[in-house]
């Protein structure tokens, strides 16, 4: 049987995963990598599953192998320090317009160890003057750490917002070598 397909129905894997920021929901189309969730604690693993599979008209499968071999394979890499650029198939089909542009430049655009403001990816994007709505779409960016919004930082020097909570940030600009490790 075709592994996208279940019951003449599309499927979605799904697999919660360690990493050096916790636990980590990843889940996979046909097309590539679709969501990747933080605290992923039990909460997460009884509702995004069927969150994910009610907006991508698909039947949420649990597995950690098939699909998010890869995934997991490079997550693990780029949590060891082995990988700075994820090369994965990406599935957009959670995000689009405006969300979209801003996200697939700051995949493309803004290297490991990094950082790019809030208003220079909007002048990237022919928005000068749009920080506020790069914020919004660093916000709902449903491939945290593969399309690194932690990367995104304000224009004086702070940090700005994270979805998966500033010590997450840190901790991942600490990875990158952007920030030093905590003296304790």
């Amino acid at each position: 049987m075709d592994s996208r397909v279940r019951d003449g129905r599309r499927t979605v894997e799904w697999a919660v995963v360690g990493s050096g920021i916790g636990p980590l929901l990843l889940a996979a189309t046909a097309e590539g990598l679709v969501t990747v969730a933080f605290h992923a604690g039990a909460e997460v693993r009884r509702t995004l599953p069927a969150r994910l599979a009610e907006r991508l008209g698909a039947e949420p499968v649990e597995t950690a192998a098939g699909r998010l071999a890869e995934p997991v394979r490079e997550l693990e890499a780029y949590f060891a320090g082995r990988l700075r650029e994820f090369g994965l198939p990406l599935d957009w089909s959670l995000t689009g317009g405006f969300h979209r542009q801003v996200l697939r430049e700051l995949a493309s655009g803004v290297p490991y160890g990094t950082l790019v403001g809030y208003g220079e990816l909007a002048a990237r994007v022919g928005q000068p003057g749009g920080a506020q709505a790069v914020g919004a779409a660093m916000g709902a960016n449903p491939l945290p750490v593969v399309v690194p919004c932690h990367r995104v930082v304000e224009a004086g020097g702070g940090l700005g917002g994270f979805g998966g909570g500033l010590e997450t940030k840190r901790r991942l600009l600490v990875l990158e070598g952007v920030l030093p490790e905590p003296l304790f």
